[in-house]
This record gives structure tokens, C-alpha cells and sequence, in this order.
């Protein structure tokens, strides 16, 4: 514990000082020029709990008490940078936030486009379905092609629906409330989604609702992204996760908004 703090503090002391400062294109900001700018610029997509709007329009949620919590720590204003989800890696690419900080699952094929983190929260996707139109259903039966899912687009969902249910369409949508909303309407059979959201909607639409099975499609591990060569950034990242995780911080935080509903009432209904 002691040589994982001195560690985190001796990078925290880089973080403000020359070592950083080596030459870098506006395009891609090291870690001294954000330190001079003196605010994190951060890259993310409303969905819950990971990041929404409470009543009042602000963002609240895991990744922003994530993210506001490095800042603090590293000293800095936060920027956040609302994003669609199918844009989120080609605008940290073209410059316009410094990272990625919101349930971005490490896959092989991301890490071609981006660098990774070591990971700091951990989940899965999981399927929440329309009773009148499928309870009942086998996993045969979801497999389908008379059988919709709704999805958000860009997501690690769409490639799980497609590997564990090849003939069924494939509805993609800009957020997750959208694809909830379709399989509520009864426009699409079911909706897959990063956990715990198909477990939060099964609750509080009980009488549309239901999960239609006990094991998730995929587990994930979740990470921050820098842009490729950003070797400092990952680094000076990957001990303040370190950091969070051994004091408890990152579970705790974890498991206010993924195993309970105490924020709920911070929502708009």
C-alpha cells in the first residue's frame, strides 16, 4: 500500500512538471499541456447509471463521479464532452477531449484505434425482453429472424446480439433509452445492453419487462482511452486506477450506482 502510494504521488508530481513536456501536435495534447490548460477534457455518452442528466440538467453518474474525482486529485477543472457513442473514438482521435471516460469495453479491435488503461470497473451485456411478445421463448426462439432486437449503436451489444443470435434484426439506435423505449412500445422482441440497466428497466417496468436469461452474453472489462503514443497519459491513468482501487474508492463508487437505486431520485421520471 505504502509503495503504491508513493508511487501515485511521484506521478502525480510529473504530472505538473517539464518531464511532460515533450513536443506534441494540438491534436494530440500530452499531459503537461493539459496541466496548462488546467482543465481535463473528458469524451462520454449518456447512459445509465455510467453518465445522465439529474432534474436539474447536470450530469451525474458513475463515470462522472470518476472523472471529477481524477480531476480533483490531478488538480484540474473537468470539461465534459457529451458525444454519440458511434463517434466517440474518432472524435478523441481528431483532438476534441483528452479521454474517454465512459464504459468503454477493452476489445481487441478498439485497441487498434485507441490505448488503453488498465481496466476500472467490470460488467456485461444482458437482455432484457417484452413479455406478452416472448415470454416463454427458448434461447432457440430469440434466434430468430422474425425476432427484433434494439441496440445502441456502435456498442459491444450489437456484436453480442449477433454472435448468440445471428438470425434475429438488429435495430440500432443513438442511445439506450431510445432502444428500451422500442422494446416498451412493442416495436422490437427484446433489447441488449451494458449491465445493470436490462436488470434497473426489468424492475421498474415489471409488468412489460423481464429478463429472459439468468447468465449475461458477455462480460467486459472497462477502461479509460487516450490516443495511440499517449504513453504518459496511460500511465499517469493507470496509477490513480490503481490508486482508487486500493483505498476502495472505485467499488464503493461502483456499488452505489450499480447495485442499488438510492440515485434514483436525483432523475428526471
Amino acid at each position: 500500500m505504502k509503495q503504491l502510494l508513493l508511487s501515485f504521488l511521484s506521478l502525480s508530481l510529473l504530472f505538473s512538471s517539464s518531464v511532460f513536456s515533450a513536443p506534441s501536435s494540438d491534436s494530440t495534447p500530452n499531459v503537461a499541456k493539459i496541466k496548462d490548460r488546467g482543465s481535463l477534457k473528458v469524451g462520454l455518452s449518456t447512459f445509465v447509471p455510467w453518465a445522465m442528466r439529474n432534474k436539474q440538467g447536470d450530469l451525474i453518474g458513475f463515470e462522472v463521479d470518476v472523472a471529477k474525482r481524477l480531476a480533483k486529485d490531478s488538480g484540474l477543472n473537468i470539461e465534459f464532452i457529451p458525444t454519440a457513442w458511434d463517434g466517440i473514438i474518432p472524435s478523441l482521435i481528431s483532438g476534441k477531449f483528452d479521454v474517454i471516460i465512459g464504459g468503454l469495453t477493452i476489445t481487441d479491435e478498439r485497441s487498434k484505434s485507441v490505448l488503453f488503461t488498465i481496466p476500472y470497473s467490470h460488467s456485461g451485456v444482458q437482455v432484457a425482453a417484452n413479455k406478452k411478445m416472448t415470454e416463454g421463448f427458448t434461447h432457440e426462439q430469440f434466434n430468430s429472424r422474425r425476432v427484433k432486437f434494439a441496440a445502441r449503436r456502435g456498442s459491444v451489444t450489437v456484436a453480442a446480439i449477433k454472435e448468440h443470435f445471428p438470425k434475429a434484426k438488429v435495430l440500432q439506435f443513438d442511445d439506450d433509452a431510445q432502444a428500451f423505449q422500442e422494446v416498451l412500445n412493442g416495436n422490437a422482441h427484446a433489447v441488449a445492453a451494458s449491465t445493470p440497466k436490462p436488470e434497473f428497466d426489468s424492475i421498474k417496468y415489471s409488468d412489460i419487462l423481464y429478463l429472459p436469461f439468468e447468465e449475461r452474453l458477455s462480460q467486459g472489462n472497462e477502461a479509460f482511452a487516450v490516443r495511440l503514443g499517449e504513453e504518459d497519459k496511460k500511465a499517469y491513468f493507470d496509477e490513480w486506477i490503481k490508486a482508487r482501487t486500493e483505498d476502495g474508492w472505485l467499488k464503493e463508487r461502483y456499488d452505489y450506482w450499480f447495485t442499488s437505486l438510492d440515485w434514483q431520485s436525483q432523475t428526471a421520471n
